[in-house]
C-alpha cells in the first residue's frame, strides 16, 4: 500500500504479467527449438560443421532470449508504462540487465527440459509440470510470506523466486543495482547450473541419438 495507495490493480498485474511471459516464453522458444531440430535432423547438419555443442546452446539461448527481452522492453515501454499509465519507480535499464541474466536461466532450464522430453507433446506436458509452480509459488500472484517455511526454502532454489523479488523492488520500490545484486547474483548462479546441466544432457541426448 505505500507504493500502491490506491491499490490500483492494474499496476501491479500487468508488470507480474509480463514476468510471467518472459518465463513461459523464453522456456518454450528454447526448448521447442531444440526438439524440431533433433525431429526434423537438422542437429546433425550442424554437429558435421566446425562448431562445438557448447556454441549450439549459446546460440539458442542468446538468440532466443533477445527476441523474448525486446518483446518485454516494448511491452513495458507502450503497453504498462505507455497505455495503462503505470508509474515505474525505478530504472528500467536496470530491471533489463536483470532480465538478461533471468533469461539465460530460463533458456538454459527449457533446453534441459528439452533433453529429457523426446518429442514435442511429452515437452509440452513436461513444460506445465514444471512451469506452473514456478510462476505460482515464485511470489507473483501471491506473497511468499503467505506462503509454508517449507514452500519459501524450496523457492529459493528456483530463478523464478530471485527474478520476481528484484523485478518488484526494482519497478515498484526504485531499488538500486546495491539493493538487489544479490537476487541478480543468486539468479546467475542456478542459471549457469541449468546451463551446465542442459550441456551435459544435450551431449548424452545427441550421443544416444547418433548411435
Amino acid at each position: 500500500m505505500q507504493f500502491n495507495p490506491n491499490l490500483t490493480s492494474s499496476w501491479f498485474a500487468s508488470v507480474m504479467e509480463i514476468i510471467n511471459n518472459i518465463t513461459m516464453l523464453s522456456m518454450v522458444l528454447a526448448g521447442a527449438a531444440l526438439i524440431r531440430e533433433r525431429e526434423h535432423g537438422t542437429i546433425e547438419h550442424l554437429l558435421v560443421m566446425p562448431i562445438t555443442r557448447l556454441e549450439i546452446m549459446l546460440a539458442k539461448i542468446w538468440a532466443n532470449g533477445l527476441v523474448v527481452l525486446v518483446a518485454a522492453a516494448l511491452s513495458l515501454y507502450l503497453v504498462v508504462k505507455g497505455a495503462l499509465g503505470v508509474p515505474i519507480a525505478g530504472s528500467l535499464s536496470l530491471f533489463l540487465c536483470g532480465t538478461v541474466i533471468y533469461l539465460f536461466s530460463s533458456t538454459s532450464l527449457g533446453i534441459l527440459l528439452a533433453t529429457v522430453a523426446r518429442s514435442m507433446p511429452q515437452f509440452g506436458l513436461l513444460l506445465i509440470l514444471v512451469l506452473l509452480p514456478l510462476q505460482i509459488l515464485s511470489g507473483a500472484s501471491t506473497p511468499r510470506e503467505s506462503m509454508p517455511a517449507i514452500v519459501q526454502y524450496i523457492m529459493l532454489f528456483a530463478p523464478t523466486t530471485h527474478f520476481v523479488s528484484f523485478a518488484q523492488a526494482i519497478l515498484y520500490r526504485g531499488a538500486g543495482l546495491d539493493i538487489v545484486w544479490p537476487q541478480f547474483l543468486a539468479t546467475a548462479v542456478i542459471g549457469a547450473l541449468f546451463f551446465v546441466g542442459a550441456l551435459v544432457r544435450f551431449r548424452k541426448a545427441i550421443t544416444t541419438q547418433l548411435s
